[in-house]
């Protein structure tokens, strides 16, 4: 049995903001690598923050996420949970194969490919909400700093 959810975001010029589909099938998890942080020069096989990654030459923008922010934190409390949430990202690339997956929408806005990032037909961004540390993308922004 195979289960799809999708949600349809429009700007406020009414064009797609963001669209992402999520299938729970079963899983070809058949990519690996292995991850470290990105820093300087580094854009290959590397995690930037807790839901953007460098996988074979292409940024990754996790699709059902959002993490709290980095560059630049808007608080200390934002600073310390983004970190928290990239590193366990990183933990979890690193934990075995896994299948990426695109929605209708191929990339955002800043020429991120939007993937759901999956092992074994289980998220890993729910993984990261799972543990506090991500919130369901609902196509806005909202802030990490009140009410941590």
């Amino acid at each position: 049995m195979v289960g799809v959810a999708g949600w349809l975001f429009l700007d406020r010029n009414g064009h797609l903001d963001n669209i992402a589909v999520f299938a729970k099938a079963p899983s070809n998890d058949t990519l690996s690598a292995s991850f470290l942080f990105c820093g300087n020069n580094r854009r290959m096989n590397c995690v930037v923050d807790g839901d953007t990654f460098w996988f074979e030459g292409h940024k990754i923008r996790i699709a059902d996420i959002d993490t709290p922010e980095l560059s630049p934190p808007r608080c200390e409390a934002e600073r310390i949970k983004g970190e928290a949430a990239k590193s366990r990202l990183l933990m979890l690339l690193n934990a075995g194969k896994f299948s990426l997956s695109a929605g209708f929408r191929d990339e955002d806005k800043y020429g991120r490919k939007l993937r759901t990032v999956s092992r074994a037909g289980n998220s890993l961004g729910q993984i990261l909400i799972d543990e506090h540390l991500a919130r369901s993308w609902d196509g806005a922004r909202h802030g990490w700093c009140d009410g941590m």
